[in-house]
């Protein structure tokens, strides 16, 4: 499952559904019963996971899985996609992150059931650009219309990655890159985006640019992705937002994440009205709700 897989109306029902839900939590409440969710997690994550159990539980529906590749058949060499016919066996529905890039599609080629991508190596991450979107235009009223920065960690950040890709769809979207040279958005990227004449800018600094974003979109510098430890450390502080940059942005300008956060947002600014990343957690429960009840045939016709 990628937010590709949709055309841009079946992501509106989506997102129609999500705030339904939003607005009647008690309507759903039992939309799933007597269905299961397995949760195939070979890498760490404590909030995707966590999102997509809640919103399977608060669907009247359970979960099964494993957090850990030490903890599943992996361990032992199992291919993925043997576990996932096995898998297939015991749940209705399946969401696998994997350190490999491809890994969930391989998956869902197999799978006698609905395979949801939750994050495939440095490649994408679909169900965190669906609550992207979801609050971009739950917060905005819309979707495009508006500049949008990505700063930090571009060249691995699979949110950034998938985000891009989703937002080409949208008209008239400005990207804005803020990245060190070494973190710079992949060049099948900035390809793709002059073959679509979509236009975007890059930037080291971020100061320059905050009072042109209607919308920011913050990363962390994941230490999990570089080779070696001096790389990390060097950039990891890189960008840092605080109270000053914040004096710079539009009065409107919402800062979103997809968390964790380490240090590259200043607790100082979530007190600031803009601060929209944690309601972006919040929206990612609705949306998974939305995309299981979607998957499973259970979302009400319109």
């Amino acid at each position: 499952m990628s937010p590709l897989d949709f055309t841009t109306k079946e992501l509106d029902r989506l997102f129609d559904l999500a705030g339904d839900i939003e607005k009647h939590k008690e309507k759903y409440a039992h939309a799933c019963e007597g269905k299961i969710l397995a949760t195939c997690f070979y890498e760490p994550s404590t909030r995707t996971r966590l999102s997509f159990e809640s919103a399977m539980t608060r669907l009247g529906g359970r979960v099964i899985g494993f957090s850990d590749a030490a903890s599943s058949s992996a361990s032992k060499g199992e291919s993925v996609s043997d576990t996932i016919r096995i898998i297939s066996c015991y749940a209705d529905i399946c969401a696998m992150r994997h350190p490999k890039e491809g890994a969930p599609m391989v998956a869902a080629e197999k799978s006698g059931i609905p395979v949801i991508n939750a994050g495939d190596g440095g490649h994408q991450h679909p169900t965190q650009t669906l609550t992207d979107l979801l609050t971009i235009r739950s917060l905005k009223g819309r979707l495009g219309g508006f500049t949008i920065g990505l700063c930090g960690d571009l060249k691995f950040g699979r949110t950034v990655h998938s985000l891009i890709h989703a937002l080409v769809r949208y008209p008239d979207i400005r990207f804005i890159f803020i990245s060190p040279e070494e973190l710079k958005v992949p060049d099948y990227i900035t390809d793709m985006l002059r073959a679509r004449e979509i236009p975007y800018e890059e930037y080291m600094s971020l100061e320059d640019i905050m009072p042109q974003l209607d919308l920011l979109y913050m990363t962390r510098v994941q230490k999990e992705r570089f080779f070696n430890e001096e790389d990390y450390v060097r950039l990891k502080d890189f960008y840092i937002l605080d109270k000053a940059k914040m004096a710079l942005a539009r009065p409107d300008m919402l800062v979103l994440h997809p968390l964790p956060r380490v240090n590259e947002i200043s607790v100082e600014v979530d007190e600031d009205p803009r601060a929209a990343y944690f309601k972006q957690a919040q929206y990612g429960v609705y949306v998974r709700q939305a995309l299981i009840l979607t998957l499973l045939g259970l979302a009400p016709q319109t």
